[in-house]
Parts: structure tokens; sequence; C-alpha cells
């Protein structure tokens, strides 16, 4: 079926800024809370949020098989459970609908009225019910640094990392979204020179540059997807900031890895950009050696030019840039990343979200956390304020955006955002 969706001389009679993330070529999907209090399925076009809820009610969706609650849900698992021929009608029909030569909604106001809403007047909720999380470590570039800083120039690639797509298992309850504040996380840390770990609020807050994939109910127990159909079985995409006390994981990493280092909260952007959306912006990734066969893949464009951002917003309101990366950058592609999963068999279901590791590029301006950018807080960073950071303070509000753009259309996520808050105060506990 061809994505029609995707034409991209295709023009809305929505007003849409030229520079908009959201263009009526991208067609993301999230779920909103209305200013009538309703939850819905929606999508966005410029800076209007579009009740799809309302739009299949009212019969923009005829022809297309779709229960009658499909969009009356608090998550999209369901629609995406529904599969890829779904996934590309509805997309199609929601361009076809809001395309300047359609008049059908166009020239209805009171549909236009109940359908169409500003963007500014909705809140976002949690896009998907996250059965499960997977972050990946897929970045040679930062695989390599966080190597070099922890284990010296000699060792810093682990034996195995050139053969598989290394990751581990994170929290799915603690993933949130977009807007949602982070209190500075407890544990356990060992301070340089102590031989006795102490407790308190970790020190070394940090983040991490990412984006995840969400999946289908892919297989079942003990079969495995075949790397030529894994993009069968992902939905989308959509930024992500994995938080990361750096001081918390260094003492507890060994021997099972990531734990309260990581678990605390995990940050994702709310709309979430469909892999059709994304098809126009397929690219090379980096040459690969001693690839096994089942992750051996047909077409060389695996990967795809996705321009990213890392931003702190201090409270003063300056906006420092941190980082500029690209997802092209990954050794390690989703593709590869959702076989390996499964080659064992395990099962993948709808809504399961897997993290892509830290995106870092080949310089410093590219590297995708405050770990890289600082070298483990040995090299400050001065903000436009006069302060210098290593890590995060509280009060520090990070910022992810991530688009493709080219001659024609610029595809984007919006932001990811998550401001840093005083760690729980324990003592009124």
């Amino acid at each position: 079926m061809q994505i029609t969706a995707n034409n991209p001389d295709r023009k809305s009679w929505l007003q849409v800024d030229k520079k908009s993330d959201f263009p009526i070529q991208n067609i993301p999907f999230g779920v909103f809370i209305t200013k009538d209090d309703i939850i819905t399925i929606g999508t966005r076009i410029g800076e209007f949020a579009i009740d799809l809820g309302a739009f299949h009610q009212l019969g923009y969706f005829d022809g297309i098989p779709l229960t009658d609650d499909m969009f009356m849900q608090d998550s999209l698992n369901d629609f995406i459970a529904d599969g890829r021929k779904t996934w590309r009608l509805v997309r199609n029909r929601i361009a076809d609908v809001f395309d300047v030569n359609n008049p059908a909604l166009q020239n209805n106001e009171k549909h236009k009225e109940v359908i169409i809403f500003d963007v500014n007047e909705v809140e976002m909720l949690m896009p998907i019910d996250v059965g499960d999380y997977t972050d990946f470590y897929s970045s040679k570039e930062h695989a390599t640094n966080v190597g070099k800083m922890f284990r010296g120039e000699d060792n810093a690639l682990m034996p195995n990392w050139l053969h598989i797509p290394v990751g581990y298992h994170g929290r799915s309850s603690s993933v949130v979204v977009s807007g949602t504040s982070i209190h500075r996380p407890y544990g356990q840390t060992l301070p340089n020179g102590a031989s006795e770990p102490v407790f308190g609020p970790s020190k070394l807050l940090d983040m991490e540059l990412e984006t995840a994939f969400i999946t289908t109910a892919a297989n079942n127990l003990g079969e495995p997807i075949h790397i030529d159909d894994t993009f069968e079985n992902i939905f989308g995409m959509v930024l992500l900031n994995d938080w990361s006390a750096r001081d918390i994981q260094k003492w507890e990493y060994v021997p099972l890895g990531p734990f309260l280092g990581k678990n605390f909260a995990s940050t994702i952007s709310a709309w979430i950009v469909t892999m059709d959306a994304l098809e126009p912006f397929r690219c090379e990734g980096p040459k690969q050696d001693k690839v096994l066969p089942y992750l051996q893949q047909k077409r060389t464009d695996t990967s795809f030019d996705i321009k990213l951002k890392a931003i702190l917003k201090t409270e003063n309101g300056d906006k420092n840039l941190l980082s500029e990366s690209n997802f092209k950058y990954l050794y390690w592609s989703m593709a590869q990343q959702l076989a390996h999963h499964t080659v064992n068999g395990c099962n993948v279901r709808s809504g399961d979200m897997m993290g892509s590791g830290t995106i870092s590029g080949p310089n410093k301006g590219s590297y995708g956390s405050m770990l890289e950018i600082t070298w483990g807080g040995k090299e400050p960073i001065t903000l436009k304020d006069g302060t210098t950071r290593t890590f995060f303070q509280d009060g520090d509000n990070v910022i992810l955006r991530g688009y493709c753009e080219n001659d024609k259309v610029r595809i984007g996520f919006g932001k990811c955002t998550g401001k840093i808050l005083p760690p729980v105060n324990l003592k009124n506990k």
C-alpha cells in the first residue's frame, strides 16, 4: 500500500509554520486530555491537536475496519496492535481529510469545534502503556568514551561489543511523558578514596540523549523475529532521556548492571512519529565488521538521518546548547536490536519500548551525556549566566529536540523535557 500521507507537495488547510515539526506529512500519534476533560487518542498538525475519537465517531474513518472505541482509550496499545496496514490506512485518511483540496471537514464548522483544538489547550499524557522497556548500548562512540574513562584506552570496548547489540532490561513503571519533573534520586555511592559506601542524594545526575522505538505485538513466545521482518513490527519512535545517576550507577553496576542509578525515571516525548513518516529519511549507518548471519541486513540504508539536540535551560530562562548529535551515528540498527532481542524466543508486545542507548557522535560537541561532555567531571562547561556544570543541579531543565529535514519537508518529534527537583525530604517520611 502506498504511503500517500508522505507526499511532500501536500498542503493542509490548517495553517502550519514552515519550521514546524508537525506538517501534514508527519501525522504522529499521542494521547491527550481535552479542555472538556475528555481523554482521547489524537494526532497533531502544526499547532493543532486533533481528536481522533471524535474524528472517528463523525465518520471520517468510514471504510477502514476499526473498532468503535479504537481512539477513545487512554493508550495507543490497541491501535498499535492492529498492525502496519491499519496504521497506514489511518495516516493516509487523516492526510486526505486535512488536505487543502478536501472541503469535507474544512467547511464543517460544527465538526471542527469538537475535533480540532489548540495544542496549548490540551494536556499531553503518556502515549502508551509500556509493558516492557529495554535499553541498548548501541553507540560505538559513547561506549568507547565510557570505556576509556573507566578502563583505559586499551580496553575501551568490551570484547563482545562489536558482535552483539548489548542491552539491559529497564523499569517500565518509571517511564514518564515529557514535562514531568524528576526528583533527584537517593542511593548508595562510594566517595573517592573511601572504602565504605554512604547513602544520600545523587551528586552526579546526568542525561542520556536517546531515541526509542515502539513495537507491536510482534511474535509468540519461542519464535524469533527474522531481521528482514523487524520493520513490520516497529510502529514508530520517540525521543528518550534516560536519566542516570552516575555515582549510584558506578557503585552498583558490578556484577549485574544498572539498577537504582537508572530506574528512577526515563522521559519520552509525547508524540510517536511513525516509521512511515520517517521513511524518506533513511540513510546508511556505520560500516560494520564481525556481524553474524542472523544480524546481517540486505539493505544498506539501515539508519535514519535524525538530527538531535540536548539543551539545558537554567532557572533564569537561559538556554544552553549541550550537544548536537544524529541518530545515524548508532552502530547497531533498530532492526538488529529487535532481531537480537527476540533470537532466543523472547516475545515482544504492543507498546513495548526499546531505547537506543546514548547517541554520541565523533566529537565533544556531539556527545550525548554530561559524563562525556565534561569527561567524568574533569572538564566543567561554562553556561551563559557564568555558572559552571559538570553534572546537573536542582532547577535545571533538560530539553531534547529531534527532527529530519530535506528540501521539501521537516518531520520532528517536538520536545522531550524534564526539570530536576530537589530530593524528597526523607526526614518527614
